[in-house]
């Protein structure tokens, strides 16, 4: 009978997204089990990311509807299907939405995250195993969303996008780990590695921005310097180090320029988090000749193209990318989960907001007026 259980459909309640835009819409959503190598899982406390924001408006990239979105969060695995070993009924996870299937190229690797069969894929709506939803409405397929689909009471993820965490950590705190705050904190610590005594620019200061400045203040660089265009983020901030703060539209010059001539030469380090294309060009220019380095971690618009001129790159300063923060979600976010336990990281700063699910829209709203840095959504009352 347990069995029978674990291996049926549930009919439980999800927030779908109908439309582009569209306040998404709380329904009945049957859940199928899970098949070979995947946790059907139970989600406990989920969060609303930008990225959420930017797939679900629609407007920078490929419309996929309808969808329940969603990929921070965290739960407990309520089963497992065939060829899972390693996790089972009641470990405590966090879904992730890039994956580690452990024997590719890239995560046999000791410097690449870039699973080749998990890597990030917005466009695909199914599940890699059978090509099939796990979601429907009266037998009408609904899509997923990099692979977590986090929106809704269980879910199913491929078991190499399933992180087994102590069962001690608060999934109320540590499920923010599983996107924003560990792709800002990682794009500063593993990529960026700013030295003690650096100058370090960070631009936008949404989630991740905030977690790569607090990565810059964890490495102890002496300035921290915040560019965006809301000043009423200044005090918020400080709190992560930020020391210095710079609007592009108090000046009529670029801010790369302001930026060098704030630091007589340019910053050590910068870290863009914003997608925007003109920011991206800005935090790598900003950087000084000989010796700089820009990462660049936001998400640009399908058709964006990065423009600089080659000088630049012959002047020595280096461009660099980072995907999660360079982190391999199976095997580093369990240590990232015990920096929070030791109190070697911070994560209730971040956590500005909570509601129930079935206010999930309120969490958008917040977002979109620039109010909270993580809502927290619990999907129990």
């Amino acid at each position: 009978m347990d069995w029978l259980i674990m291996h049926s459909s549930l009919w439980v309640p999800a927030a779908v997204a109908w439309e582009a835009g569209k306040p998404l819409v709380i329904e009945e959503v049957e859940v199928a089990p899970p098949q070979k190598m995947e946790v059907r899982m139970k989600i406990l406390f989920t969060s609303l990311c930008h990225t959420d924001i930017f797939f679900w408006d629609a407007k920078g990239q490929n419309p996929l509807f309808p969808r329940i979105f969603g990929h921070e969060a965290g739960g407990i695995v309520e089963s497992v299907g065939e060829g899972v070993t390693e996790l089972a009924p009641g470990d405590h996870v966090l879904p992730v939405f890039t994956g580690e299937c452990k024997e590719c190229v890239h995560c046999k690797s000791e410097v690449s995250n870039m699973c080749e069969l998990l890597r990030i894929n917005t466009d695909r709506g199914v599940m890699i195993h059978d090509g099939k939803s796990r979601f429907s409405i009266n037998g009408k397929p609904i899509n997923h969303f990099v692979g977590t689909s986090t929106f809704s009471e269980y879910t199913v993820v491929h078991v190499g996008c399933v992180v087994k965490i102590n069962p001690l950590a608060p999934l109320d705190k540590v499920c923010i780990l599983s996107c924003g705050i560990s792709t800002g904190f990682g794009a500063t610590v593993n990529v960026a590695k700013p030295k003690k005594g650096s100058t370090v620019a960070v631009f936008g200061l949404g989630a991740v921005g905030l977690a790569a400045a607090e990565g810059a203040r964890v490495s102890g660089a002496s300035r921290i310097i915040g560019v965006d265009l809301h000043p009423d983020k200044i005090q918020l901030a400080k709190q992560f180090g930020v020391t210095e703060f710079v609007n592009p539209k108090d000046h009529t010059k670029p801010v790369q320029e302001v930026i060098i001539e704030m630091t007589q030469g340019g910053v050590d380090r910068s870290i863009e988090c914003t997608g925007q294309i003109d920011c991206m060009i800005s935090a790598f220019e900003c950087v000084h000749d000989g010796w700089g380095v820009a990462v660049l971690v936001g998400v640009p618009s399908k058709d964006a193209l990065f423009k600089t001129h080659p000088m630049n790159f012959l002047n020595e300063r280096t461009l660099k990318g980072t995907f999660f923060g360079n982190y391999k979600p199976r095997s580093d976010i369990p240590a990232l989960v015990e920096k929070y336990m030791n109190k070697e990281l911070e994560l209730e700063k971040f956590i500005t907001h909570q509601v129930p699910f079935s206010e999930i829209n309120k969490a958008f709203d917040y977002m979109l007026k620039g109010e909270s840095i993580r809502c927290i959504i619990h999907m129990e009352h």
